[in-house]
């Protein structure tokens, strides 16, 4: 297949530094909710509502996000996106008393999702068939700013300054990319490039409901996300409980599995230039049932770890490649699909880790661990089922 060429313009320079700045955030808020449980001296079910009021939000953004961005159109809603996740985490960082902390993470979880879904749809609309290759870079910068925020938290407790001093640099880092982003608002409402001026501006959906083929390319996705967070809520655990981990070394999972989404995704970015995006969702769900495997079946950390970096790959490049095929497969419907897929984000993140655990408190955690390759079959399923051809009525 002939490769597509991406052309980063400011536009998409400006989309990616608003995507990483919620990776910026997203990657610290999970290791910040044990943290902030302890300053509030809070039980293990009580904290984690805080990770359950974040998938709130996002699905609350899913709903909304449409309606917003076709009221203020594409480039304001990220812009309100920025400073309502500079708010909430201030609120989440700076009030602590459990009812701000859980309101500061569902605004975290509602305004970071309209800049997840506006920069999807923004970076789709404005390149084209490149598309792909630009929604898995932009995701590739997003979790490498990501991997950052962990070591801060870690370095403000050693320093005896405290985690929140870490989580607070996202919130900075938004106000001043919405800054950068208000200053290029006038260039943009002047572009003379109609393609860049649908992408920002406003460009209601049509009429009528989503098609089936979105709702199919929605259930992979579902199922994807709902992968991603099983493992980085309880790969710690696997790796104790089956490779015999210290639990500082068990830690250090997630990382591997944040690692190797980092890997993926600057390689997939360059790759979806010249595959179609199905054809690399597909290769994506074998190699994480690969990588799942030699995790599941590792008796000692190395190998389980590896085998965890594998997973990673495989999933980095599952949700920017199903927003794409979703977007094309909505039928005119960019906005309504892209809040579709944050409600799917919103159900994944809340429910899977939740089921995963009730299992692992019946069976084990290893047993618990096999609704993982369910979830990934389930999705190579619909990947097939999406490549089929379709007839559609004229």
């Amino acid at each position: 297949m002939s490769a597509a060429r991406i052309v980063r313009t400011r536009l998409t320079w400006l989309t990616y530094a608003q995507l990483s700045v919620y990776g910026f955030f997203l990657y610290g808020f999970g290791p910040s909710v044990p943290l902030q449980r302890d300053d509030l001296h809070l039980s293990s079910a009580i904290g984690g509502l805080h990770g359950t009021a974040l998938a709130t939000g996002s699905t609350i953004a899913g709903f909304a996000f449409a309606r917003v961005s076709g009221r203020l159109g594409r480039a304001a809603t990220l812009r309100v996106g920025l400073l309502g996740l500079a708010v909430g985490t201030a609120v989440y960082c700076l009030v602590p008393v459990l009812p701000a902390t859980l309101a500061g993470a569902l605004l975290c979880g509602l305004f970071g999702t309209f800049v997840v879904t506006g920069s999807v749809v923004v970076l789709s609309t404005a390149h084209g068939s490149a598309g792909p290759a630009a929604v898995t870079e932009a995701n590739a910068g997003a979790v490498g700013v990501g991997l950052v925020t962990p070591l801060l938290l870690g370095a403000g407790e050693s320093l005896g300054i405290g985690w929140r001093p870490g989580l607070l640099l996202p919130a900075v880092a938004a106000v001043a990319v919405w800054v950068v982003s208000v200053r290029e608002k006038r260039r943009l409402d002047v572009a003379t490039d109609a393609q860049v001026a649908t992408a920002v501006g406003v460009a209601p959906d049509e009429p009528g409901p989503l098609p089936s083929a979105y709702w199919l390319v929605w259930t992979i996705v579902l199922c994807c996300i709902a992968v991603e967070f099983c493992l980085t809520f309880w790969a710690a655990d696997g790796l104790r409980d089956r490779a015999g981990a210290s639990p500082a070394a068990a830690t250090a999972g997630v990382t591997a599995v944040v690692g190797g989404m980092f890997i993926g995704r600057v390689a997939g970015g360059r790759i979806a230039l010249r595959y179609a995006p199905s054809t690399l969702l597909l290769v994506s769900v074998g190699v994480a049932l690969v990588g799942f495997l030699g995790f599941w079946l590792s008796t000692a950390p190395v190998p389980a770890m590896a085998g965890l970096v594998v997973v990673g790959i495989g999933i980095s490049v599952q949700y920017p490649l199903g927003t794409v095929l979703a977007v094309a497969a909505s039928g005119g419907r960019p906005d309504r699909a892209a809040g579709g897929l944050s409600i799917a984000a919103g159900l994944a993140s809340g429910i899977a880790p939740f089921v995963l655990g009730a299992l692992a408190d019946r069976a084990g955690v290893h047993t618990a661990f096999l609704l993982v390759p369910g979830l990934l079959a389930a999705a190579l399923i619909g990947v097939l089922l999406s490549r089929r051809p379709q007839t559609t009525a004229p």
